[in-house]
């Protein structure tokens, strides 16, 4: 066995303990202060990022709204002038549409080209398949409606009638019977 420590002993290392305790209290103390700040510093730049995001997203719709007004105060003289029994109503108006493109252009917004390309699911929505002769298996023959592209991302997928060419079927059941 271990002699006894002696009263003295045991008073330094209590004392020399509780010294080390208070400087561990003290650093677990700034350290939670440090994390309290650093918390707090996190929060506001969440916020200031936030706020950031939103302000550049309204000051990008608001510029994109003041060129589309204009397109609006066409629009509104041509159906004033469709009132008034003017002729040229359709001239207008194409000229409004071809305006109208011209901004969803500069804001990175195509059309989708369809016509007489092979379907693809990525690009077009097949709602129609027409059997003729006249065209390739799988070709879009007629849109619907047009898609759209947003810088290289499909805003709105083309709505096509798609060929089905029964030869070129007649021709792949072959190769399946094979």
């Amino acid at each position: 066995m271990s002699p006894k420590p002696k009263p003295k002993d045991l008073q330094k290392m209590l004392a020399e303990l509780e010294a080390s305790l208070d400087e561990e209290a003290k650093r677990s103390e700034r350290y939670l202060n440090q994390l309290k700040y650093a918390k707090a510093d996190l929060e506001n730049l969440q916020k200031q990022t936030q706020k950031r995001i939103e302000d550049t997203i309204s000051r990008a719709n608001g510029r994109l709204l003041i060129e589309i007004l204009p397109i609006i105060d066409e629009l509104e003289m041509a159906i004033e002038a469709s009132k008034n029994g003017e002729a040229n109503i359709v001239e207008g108006v194409d000229m409004v549409l071809g305006r109208l493109q011209k901004v969803m252009e500069s804001e990175g917004v195509t059309a989708i080209d369809a016509l007489g390309k092979p379907f693809d699911p990525r690009y077009h929505e097949a709602v129609l398949e027409l059997d003729t002769k006249d065209h390739p298996n799988g070709t879009v023959i007629e849109e619907i409606r047009r898609g759209y592209m947003y810088n290289s991302r499909v805003l709105r997928a083309s709505m096509v009638k798609v060929a089905r060419n029964k030869s070129s079927d007649d021709y792949n059941e072959e190769d399946k019977d094979e």
